[in-house]
């Protein structure tokens, strides 16, 4: 936790006061409390949250939706998409899957290639959905300890869930695109109106 000069000369002036007989105990302890709710607010940090959709998948066999797998193409390009934003990829503190097979295949394929250790990784049922008001209430209840959170599912509930918690408007993330979304607010219950990067294959990987 970094404290800056005038808190640390504000702490230190309390501490004295305990010594000052001019300074009453209710005094101090008010000061402290105040003290205390400021660094309280300046260790919250503020979110980010990185919505992964899957690769591109098959129709070509009978399978359920659930079991759909990639396509080669699919494999390839989100591949290539963690190669090229390795360092966003990388920075995130934990991730959660739908366990649809390909989303759970795209979320473990860009962790092989960048190594990212496979304890982050968290299988959700509730990310097998194409409503974006069960995403929302996902991140809504996320817990606060986790400041940068991947979630690797599907649309259309990734695109409408971009266009309502941040300045961006996308009518359609591509398979094996990524959208992060930076808050200002430190808790996930509250975030809104978030600044959105997009990352898109046709011009991470042109």
């Amino acid at each position: 936790l970094n404290i800056g000069e005038d808190m640390w000369l504000f702490l230190n002036a309390l501490n004295f006061g305990k010594e000052d007989p001019t300074v009453s105990t209710i005094e101090f302890a008010v000061s402290f409390k105040v003290v205390s709710g400021i660094l309280n607010v300046w260790h919250l940090k503020m979110k980010e949250l990185l919505l992964l959709r899957h690769a591109k998948s098959s129709w070509d066999y009978a399978v359920s939706d659930r079991n759909r797998p990639l396509t080669e193409k699919g494999m390839k390009r989100i591949t290539q998409m963690a190669r090229a934003s390795s360092t966003i990829f990388q920075s995130q503190e934990i991730i959660f899957s739908s366990p649809a097979n390909r989303a759970l295949h795209t979320a473990t394929l860009m962790m092989h290639t960048l190594g990212i250790d496979f304890k982050k990784l968290n299988v959700n049922e509730t990310l097998y959905t194409f409503e974006a008001s069960q995403l929302l209430d996902f991140i809504y209840a996320l817990e606060d300890q986790f400041d940068k959170v991947i979630c690797v599912g599907h649309n259309p509930a990734f695109s409408n869930v971009i266009s309502y918690l941040s300045d961006t408007t996308i009518g359609n993330l591509p398979t094996a695109a990524w959208a992060r979304i930076t808050f200002t607010q430190s808790h996930w219950s509250d975030v809104s109106d978030g600044k959105c990067t997009l990352g898109l294959p046709k011009e991470r990987l042109a």
